[in-house]
């Protein structure tokens, strides 16, 4: 088997999961806090090496009705970035409709501020989606 990592990118933060070598649960690995796009393509960089992968799921957040909007495309503009920067990268698009919501969910529950919560919404959304993907592929398999 091979490991996957997970991004949920969004405007400010890009929250990271990865897989475990059996491809059966993600793990939330963290939320990088965008500065440019060469510390954030650096980054990802050291990620893949230190999980020695080149295959990420990145979320693609398509609208409710299944169409694509200009968030799609911020999204496929930064993975064709990561893709230049690293050409053997294998890039899977997931339908993350409602990850975020779903990764709120739990943290509503939770007696944390809203500060806290905040700073883990994306990794769990990154686990959301990346989980997600590994049930399909092992229910394919």
């Amino acid at each position: 088997m091979k490991r996957y990592i997970s991004l949920d990118i969004g405007d400010r933060t890009i929250g990271v999961a990865v897989s475990d070598l059996l491809g059966i649960t993600a793990q939330g690995v963290e939320t990088i806090h965008r500065r440019s796009l060469a510390e954030d393509l650096n980054r990802i960089g050291e990620l893949m090496e230190q999980f020695e992968t080149h295959s990420l799921v990145s979320g693609y957040p398509k609208n409710m009705n299944g169409t694509e909007g200009v968030r799609c495309d911020v999204v496929k503009s930064f993975m064709g970035e990561v893709k230049k920067c690293f050409p053997e990268v294998e890039v899977t698009y997931w339908d993350e409709r409602l990850s975020t919501v779903e990764a709120t969910r739990p943290l509503a529950e939770a007696a944390l501020s809203w500060k806290k919560k905040k700073k883990v919404i994306d990794k769990m959304a990154a686990v959301l989606i990346l989980q997600g993907f590994l049930e399909r592929k092992r229910n394919r398999v």
